[in-house]
Order: structure tokens, then C-alpha cells, then sequence
């Protein structure tokens, strides 16, 4: 049993997805009520059930942890997907969003693994937070987000070391890269990009000629909550098409796409 925040749409609906095609049953969470029924009713209502509420929202993290042990008896695992993508930098990150994009993407993950804890203890569970490549350092307008994800990615390695030695729960970090989820396809197009602008990618951004999909963050994904991963905790896998860190930038990247994971 499962929790996937986030899994209205995009990488979460992907994991959610994989997971029940793997055997598991999960609980899907997001913003959007009607997406997330649409997603229940694909996966099976015996496999899934819906809530959707605001992950910060006060008590949030702990009615999922109920709704998933009143629903399927247990729970074995925790995926932190939602988040909030904010552009930002400097100049217009005052500390109210500051703190509005932590609360979303750092402290709500925190939340669920304290309110999803006693029940993974009980099985030897595992948590999976999804991180973002802009965790390493992040672009000049993801100043808030970057930052959210980096400490994400220091939860994981702190928590991944401390909760597998005292309880033998395991918590884990995948930072995507540039990922095609409806959301961004959208995002491109409001900023003035052409309909189908993933279909021309400067190769310097995508050496593959095409994005990387949700499914295929799944398809990591599930290793890292399956056994085949043994006992290996507090680890962070960024899952790019090239080498994040030390990589020479482009000589002109004027004309490249904001990307954003």
C-alpha cells in the first residue's frame, strides 16, 4: 500500500500507475478532485482511492496516513511527489513565498513520512521523495524552488541514514530532469512557445531529441520502493540526460526553453 501525493497527473499519476501495475494499491492525492477521481476509476476502486486537499493544509499529511490504513489495512510506503514550482529569484522572492514554497515542498514531505512513521516502522517500509535536478544549484528564476529541493535532497540523506539504522526504513531521493507532464507542455505554451514545441528541442537540453517521459520516471522509481533495492538508504539518483554538475554551459542559450523538472 502506497501513498503518492501529487498523482492527479504527471510523474505522480505515472508512479501511481506502475505501482498498481506492479500489484500494489495506492491512495492518490492532488489538488484536483475531478483528475484524481478520472485516475481511480482507470486504476480500479479495490486498487485506489482519492484525496484531494492541499498537502500543507493543517492535518493533511495525517488523514492520508488514516485514509490509507482505514482503506487497505497498512501502509508500506511514501511517495513525496507534489510540489510547487514557482518561478522566483532574488528580486521577487520575498519571504512570504519563501517560506509559502518550503512549506510545500520541504516541510509537507517532512509532515507525511512523521504522520506515515509508526506504520512503516511496522513493516520495514520506505519512503521516496522526488527531488529535482535543481537541487544542485538551480536557474537564476527557480531561486525558491532550487532551494526547496536542496534541502529535500539533505532530508533524504539525513533521514535515509538515521531511520534505517533505528528502524529499518529506508528514504530514498530520484531528481528528474526535464520531464513532458501536461502541466509543463502548458507552462511552454503561456510563455509564447509554439503548440508543439517539445517536438524541436535545442539537443544541447535534450541530447535524445526528446524530453524524458513520466512513465520512465516510474519505471525508476519503482526500484527504489521494491525490494530489489535491498537494504540501500539515504541515497540521491539524478535522472537527466547529461551530467548536471560541471557541465560546460551552451555558447548561446538565448533561444533555449526555460527548463523546469
Amino acid at each position: 500500500m502506497i501513498i503518492v501525493t501529487g498523482s492527479t497527473m504527471g510523474i505522480g499519476k505515472a508512479i501511481a500507475e506502475r505501482c498498481v501495475a506492479e500489484g500494489a494499491r495506492v491512495v492518490i492525492h492532488g489538488l484536483e478532485a475531478g483528475l484524481g477521481e478520472q485516475v481511480v476509476t482507470s486504476l480500479g476502486r479495490d486498487k485506489a482511492v482519492l484525496l484531494a486537499e492541499d498537502i500543507t493544509t493543517e492535518g493533511a499529511p495525517g488523514r492520508l496516513v488514516s485514509l490509507a490504513v482505514k482503506t487497505f489495512g497498512k501502509l508500506d510506503a511514501v511517495v513525496n511527489n507534489a510540489a510547487a514550482v514557482v518561478s522566483s529569484n532574488i528580486r521577487t522572492t520575498d519571504l512570504a513565498l519563501f517560506r509559502q514554497v518550503l512549506e510545500a515542498n520541504t516541510l509537507a514531505p517532512y509532515a507525511l513520512i512523521r504522520a506515515a512513521l509508526p506504520y512503516l516502522c511496522e513493516v520495514k517500509g520506505c519512503v521516496l521523495n522526488i527531488g529535482s535536478v535543481n537541487a544542485w544549484s538551480g536557474e537564476p528564476d527557480l531561486l525558491a524552488y532550487s532551494v526547496s529541493k536542496g534541502a529535500l535532497m539533505t532530508m533524504t540523506r539525513n533521514l535515509g541514514d538515521t531511520l534505517h539504522r533505528e528502524n529499518r526504513v529506508r528514504v530514498n531521493q530520484i531528481n528528474p530532469g526535464w520531464v513532458l507532464t501536461e502541466k509543463e507542455i502548458d507552462r511552454k505554451r503561456s510563455h509564447g512557445l509554439s503548440e508543439d514545441w517539445y517536438r524541436s528541442l535545442p539537443p544541447v537540453y535534450a541530447p535524445a531529441g526528446r524530453l524524458i517521459e513520466p512513465r520512465e520516471i516510474a519505471s525508476a522509481a519503482v526500484y527504489w520502493l521494491a525490494e530489489e533495492s535491498g537494504p540501500v538508504s539515504g541515497q540521491v539518483m539524478d535522472l537527466g540526460q547529461y551530467p548536471f554538475i560541471g557541465r560546460n554551459p551552451p555558447k548561446d542559450s538565448s533561444t533555449i526553453p526555460e527548463a523546469r523538472p
